[in-house]
């Protein structure tokens, strides 16, 4: 069996995220996020050579990540980097609108990209506290937002979340630019466990725009809490080629995490 039909479910996120990077960009990695992080160096090392990613909360420019640390705010993420940027200038970067590129994720995602990440039903009473918004109310000053999650379920993706923490197309068409926002800007792609999407430009509603290999149409309806659209040629998402995952196994996440935690 060739390494490309033995991938783990992480490193296939990974990948898709990489493939739909542009070079040039400016892109912002948050704690706690693997795929994208690795999804970075991964661009840089095959298409995209002038993309520039800041690392975390320890806001190292363009690491070498060999061996990706064990946490995305670890310290030894500043191995290589070119430079380190401080948390205030990030912030600064963001409000400025500066940033191209934004990896988010949340408790729950709705239809129109909006995020959760502080609490499951009613916020002074919650079934399920969670850990704060932390970046997100900065989403509103990104160019591109890419959604990921391993957790492709209907309490993640649901009809509305109970707080936005991120702002995605908030109600739909016009939402964004009734609150001074850019409508052309905002969430692009999400990747899951079981399928990538997109948004449609008229309604702003998630679109279903490729299933994993394996994963069949019925299984992502299930796992979905409201109505996804489709584009018109659905497809199977390509699998991580053989080089991809030499770059992600022998050159960047070398110790194996995005295949521990599959």
């Amino acid at each position: 069996m060739g390494e490309s039909e033995s991938y783990t479910i992480p490193e296939l996120i990974t990948v898709c995220l990489s493939r739909h990077m542009e070079d040039g960009l400016l892109a912002i990695v948050g704690t706690a996020s693997y795929e994208p992080a690795i999804a970075c160096r991964l661009a840089q090392m095959t298409h995209a050579p002038n993309l520039t990613w800041l690392f975390g909360g320890i806001g190292a420019a363009n690491p070498k990540l060999k061996p990706m640390p064990p946490s995305t705010a670890d310290v030894r993420g500043m191995r290589g980097a070119e430079s380190a940027v401080g948390i205030d200038e990030i912030d600064d970067y963001e409000l400025a609108g500066k940033v191209d590129l934004f990896f988010a994720g949340g408790i729950q995602i709705d239809r129109y990209g909006n995020l959760n990440l502080v609490c499951v039903g009613d916020y002074d009473r919650p079934r399920l506290r969670g850990p704060g918004s932390v970046g997100l109310p900065f989403l509103s000053r990104v160019k591109k937002i890419f959604i990921f999650t391993r957790a492709h379920n209907r309490r993640t993706f649901v009809e509305k979340v109970d707080f936005v923490s991120g702002v995605g197309y908030l109600d739909g068409p016009g939402s964004r630019d009734r609150l001074g926002l850019k409508e052309d800007e905002g969430p692009a792609l999400v990747v899951t466990n079981l399928a990538v999407m997109d948004f449609d430009p008229g309604s702003k509603r998630m679109r279903l725009k490729s299933l994993h290999p394996g994963v069949s149409l019925e299984k992502v309806v299930e796992n979905t809490g409201f109505d996804l659209l489709q584009t018109s040629n659905l497809s199977t998402t390509p699998p991580p080629s053989d080089e991809e995952l030499r770059f992600i196994r022998e050159e960047i996440d070398t110790e194996g995490i995005l295949r521990r935690i599959a």
